[in-house]
């Protein structure tokens, strides 16, 4: 009997392998960051810390056995500085994660100038300086992985955040823009969307608020995301498991912006009126969204 298939079957648990190569985590500091760098350290990475906060930088660089790199990257010649600085650790890029990114909640008509310009700079221009620098660096060695971590705030929309979901719609413009545009140079550019991410940012800052947790019933699957999440996705979009996915936005939010919420969602069925008409005091975002480092 003749098989029609013959191809030969790879090594897929190698394919998730980084050993030799070089990884710039941007944000690396803690949350998302602290474990992508973790992560993409423990299949054989090579790993250059990049962080604001030094110390921050300094420890994780240490958990990993890499390089710490501090750095304001909405700036070009820190940028510059810190693409340097892994060249001359390390002798190349390839693969850079972009993990930074802080929200100002507000309402459109309130909002300034200063608001958008800010956000926009926290959001997105550090995402365009990474994509010029480091891209130059990749097309010249023959090809790389780009992530950035986004948000389903540039997917979906709730009140108070228009100055970010508006930045982060720009940021995964920009990611597909680039996968295009650096497709043929070998580059593949991808983006993550995360929803509700229990980092230490967030934890903290909702216990300063005394904001109550999101209630299961948001996510479809019952529970909030962990940093793990966000590592676990950057993970496959740098490995060679990915080798035909660029241009795309990978959705991390335990399903909450595939559900319709409506009146009396995730309430039990005998508790629901016949009418359907359900009212509550309770305040929910759309998608339990959060800044992502």
């Amino acid at each position: 009997m003749t098989r029609l298939d013959d191809s030969a079957i790879p090594d897929y648990p190698g394919l998730l392998r980084l050993d030799g190569r070089v990884a710039l985590v941007v944000g690396a500091g803690q949350g998302n960051g602290r474990h992508t760098a973790h992560a993409l350290a423990s299949v054989g990475a090579k790993v250059a810390c990049v962080d604001l906060d030094p110390d921050l930088a300094r420890e994780v660089a240490g958990e990993v056995g890499g390089l710490a790199c501090v750095a304001d990257v909405r700036q070009r010649d820190a940028v510059e500085r810190i693409v340097a600085e892994t060249l001359a650790a390390y002798g190349r890029i390839d693969v850079v994660v972009d993990i930074v990114g802080m929200a100002l909640w507000g309402s459109l008509l309130d909002s300034t100038d200063e608001d958008w310009d800010t956000t926009f700079g926290l959001v997105l221009r550090h995402a365009q300086l990474l994509t010029q620098i480091v891209g130059r660096q990749m097309v010249a060695d023959g090809g790389g992985a780009m992530v950035f971590i986004a948000s389903v705030s540039g997917l979906t929309s709730a009140p108070n955040h228009a100055a970010y979901g508006a930045a982060k719609a720009g940021l995964l413009s920009l990611v597909r823009t680039a996968a295009v545009e650096l497709g043929p140079s070998n580059i593949r550019v991808n983006a993550i969307a995360p929803g509700s991410i229990q980092t230490p940012r967030i934890l903290r800052a909702m216990q300063e608020r005394g904001d109550a947790p999101l209630p299961p019933s948001i996510e479809p699957l019952g529970h909030p995301g962990q940093p793990r999440d966000i590592a676990s996705a950057a993970l496959f979009l740098c490995s060679d498991l990915s080798l035909h996915v660029t241009g795309h936005t990978l959705i991390v939010d335990g399903g909450a912006s595939a559900r319709f919420v409506f009146m009396g969602a995730g309430l039990p069925t005998k508790e629901i009126p016949a009418s359907g008409k359900v009212f509550s005091s309770a305040r929910v975002s759309a998608a339990g969204e959060a800044p992502v480092s």
